[in-house]
């Protein structure tokens, strides 16, 4: 039986990285698509060869085209450019959305069945700009970013505490930065509540580290950002819906009602499956954590207006 495929536009840091999970995973074959010539060919071909030595048979193809994108059951979309001195918001909003819009428009033609999952920042917009511009179903476009949050924060505690960081669950919900929802009474050690084990106090200093992770490593590398843990977050996305998990992450899908939110993409826990968004799941949350998404979802609503305005139609 054939492998699904799955396109990865962007052959950067997070594009590439993804492409090599996915490979080594053996669950796809692969298209990495990038605008500069002999990139996405080159880590395509490397992809290729270390095949033999990981033990994997799942082809992969680089390519500045999109012809060979065509069937794809999913495509995550990283391409974009990050926020540079002297950019104002509505700057990189306008460059990214026009981007993602240009990419979208591509995929959709000639995949009229694919899932898209977005990576580009800003993330919960440049969903909506996908979602508004594809056509396509609400179930079958996607966000990328409370796995990564999610996945920084574990680290966090089981920094913290001394313990594997496999078992430590959280969930984190809204926008990605600082209006993040990290969830206290859902986060357990061992399937013990962290309320048990950790201050309030130490809670908010993880907190805080987790909203500032990805300022945190590029202010240690210089030049770049994170790469490899975002890679892993949506190729985990990704096999939840190629394998068909039914798999609740939390992901900016588009909200009708669920949590009081109408009409965007915000970051809420999603059961995940071979169509898509199969639900949003509705967990309990308290006063304060009902208040903070509220907020993010504000934020989130006003990023959508200024796309709206910059991206007419």
């Amino acid at each position: 039986m054939a492998r699904p495929k799955v396109t990865v536009v962007g052959a950067g840091n997070v594009g590439g990285t993804a492409a090599q999970r996915l490979v080594e995973k053996n669950i796809c074959d692969v298209v990495l698509v990038d605008i500069v010539p002999g990139v996405p060919q080159g880590k395509a071909l490397d992809l290729l060869q270390a095949g033999p030595v990981y033990r994997y048979s799942s082809t992969i193809v680089g390519t500045n085209g999109y012809e060979e994108t065509a069937g794809s059951s999913v495509a995550i979309i990283t391409s974009g450019v990050p926020r540079k001195p002297g950019m104002t918001r509505d700057d990189l909003l306008s460059t990214n959305a026009k981007i993602v819009a240009g990419v979208v428009k591509e995929l959709v033609a000639r995949s009229p069945n694919v899932i898209l999952v977005l990576v580009t920042n800003p993330l919960d917009a440049m969903t909506y700009v996908a979602h508004k511009l594809s056509g396509l179903p609400k179930q079958r476009v996607m966000g990328m970013a409370g796995v990564l949050d999610s996945a920084r924060l574990r680290t966090f505690i089981a920094m913290e505490l001394g313990v594997d960081a496999p078992d430590v669950q959280a969930m984190v919900l809204g926008g990605h930065g600082d209006t993040m929802v990290p969830l206290l009474a859902h986060t357990t050690v061992n399937g013990k509540p962290l309320a048990d084990r950790l201050s309030k106090d130490r809670w908010e200093v993880l907190v805080k580290r987790t909203r500032e992770g990805g300022a945190e490593i590029v202010n240690l590398l210089k030049s770049g950002s994170a790469f490899y843990a975002p890679s892993a977050a949506v190729v985990e996305m990704v096999e939840a819906i190629l394998s068909d998990q039914h798999k609740v992450l939390p992901c900016a899908v588009r909200c009708d009602g669920e949590y009081g939110i109408n009409g965007l993409f915000v970051g809420v826990p999603a059961r995940l499956g071979k169509g898509g968004v199969e639900a949003i799941v509705e967990m309990a949350l308290t006063a304060e954590e009902k208040s903070a998404l509220a907020a993010s979802a504000a934020a989130v609503k006003e990023l959508c207006a200024a796309v709206d305005r910059l991206l007419p139609g």
